[in-house]
């Protein structure tokens, strides 16, 4: 990273207004998983600070489940869905506290947010979110976010708070999102080997070729890897918000724009909320098989995807749910918000919307899915 680059970079972290932090498991818990009381206050030392100078913060904070190991007695993350559930259950009470009370040593107050993937699936709840956090920051409060796993199952869950913490900055049109591990930046293979050379800078794609991002982190206790985080930055920084990659002891001078860790250059341009949250936040619960002409006025022409174009469906999904649209050699090309349920679909399948409207009446004339709920992948 040249100068300029360094000097835009401190630029960019110096105006962002509004700012999202990430924490993994593995940067607030000790060998034993439990929480680590001084790695967690000099996180919100950080934080503190970086609010102090007039940014909004939001905090994505795992560590739920590996908080609750301790008080039940667990030697490791447990592996089947319910224990986890229980685990989460009584470590979000615990780490939530202890976040309350570090920050009550600035006399700052923070509200917790735990949401579910259905949160940012279904348009209504996506907006509730929003609203809730926007009012968090209007009343002076740090939201603490967290994937609600108490209640997710393995079918409806974000898999890590990376990608969490990267649709969260998208939603909040944040100006900056720092993602802070155990590894204190992207290298360009195993960071263990003497040769392996840190990434500064990721303007784009190319700055990827010949990477070698590992698996996870710290065994038992975190879910996510680099890749995770890799991946989080390309979402991100394709919304529009620039990123700094970085280790939780590192978090102070990143939120100083001092030249620790990897930064990844934002998307010059934000695209449509929307139609970004509908192609990275949502898992697909179904795939709609279409024809030539049909992909060809979904992709090309832009327009809306009608039942005379679709000859197969796959899944069990109902309306309102995203789907994937898929061409005659098996590749999405599309997500859509379909407005009918799998069970409807074949009886209208390669069929014109005038022929249904006249056979089954007119709330059949409509599309199978509208241009705007449509968004190429």
């Amino acid at each position: 990273m040249d100068g300029a680059e360094q000097h835009a970079r401190a630029a960019a972290v110096a105006a962002a207004r509004r700012v999202v932090v990430k924490v993994g498991s593995s940067s607030l818990t000790t060998r034993a998983g439990g929480l680590d009381p001084a790695r967690l206050d000099a996180l919100v030392d950080a934080l503190a600070g970086r609010r102090a100078a007039g940014s909004d913060v939001i905090l994505v904070s795992s560590g739920a489940i590996a908080a609750g190991l301790a008080p039940l007695g667990l030697a490791r993350r447990p592996r089947d869905l319910a224990t986890q559930q229980a685990a989460a259950s009584v470590g979000q009470v615990a780490l939530t506290h202890r976040y309350a009370t570090s920050f009550g040593r600035y006399d700052q107050r923070v509200g917790q947010v735990l949401l579910t993937v259905d949160e940012v699936i279904r348009r209504s709840r996506y907006r509730n979110a929003l609203r809730t956090l926007h009012r968090l920051l209007d009343l002076g409060v740090l939201p603490i976010v967290n994937e609600n796993d108490t209640v997710a199952t393995e079918e409806i869950r974000f898999g890590d708070n990376d990608r969490l913490a990267a649709l969260v900055a998208a939603l909040v049109r944040a100006d900056l999102l720092v993602l802070l591990s155990d590894v204190d930046a992207l290298y360009d293979g195993d960071p263990r080997r003497p040769d392996a050379r840190r990434v500064e800078l990721v303007r784009g794609p190319d700055d990827l070729a010949g990477v070698e991002v590992g698996g996870a982190g710290r065994a038992g206790v975190g879910t996510g890897g680099m890749a995770t985080k890799v991946d989080a930055a390309r979402i991100a920084s394709g919304s529009g918000v620039p990123v700094v990659l970085t280790a939780a002891p590192l978090a102070a001078a990143a939120l100083a724009g001092e030249p620790v860790g990897t930064f990844f250059a934002a998307a010059s341009r934000r695209p449509r909320q929307r139609l970004f949250w509908l192609a990275h936040a949502t898992t697909p619960r179904g795939r709609l098989h279409l024809d030539a002409g049909a992909v060809a006025a979904v992709v090309e022409r832009r327009l809306s995807l009608l039942p005379a174009g679709v000859h197969a469906v796959e899944g069990t999904f109902t309306a309102g749910d995203p789907v994937d649209l898929v061409d005659e050699s098996g590749r999405p090309v599309a997500r859509g918000l379909v407005n009918y349920d799998a069970a409807e679909l074949p009886r209208l399948l390669g069929r014109s919307t005038r022929e249904l409207a006249a056979e089954l009446g007119t709330s059949y004339e409509r599309e199978l899915i509208h241009r705007d709920d449509l968004v190429l992948l």
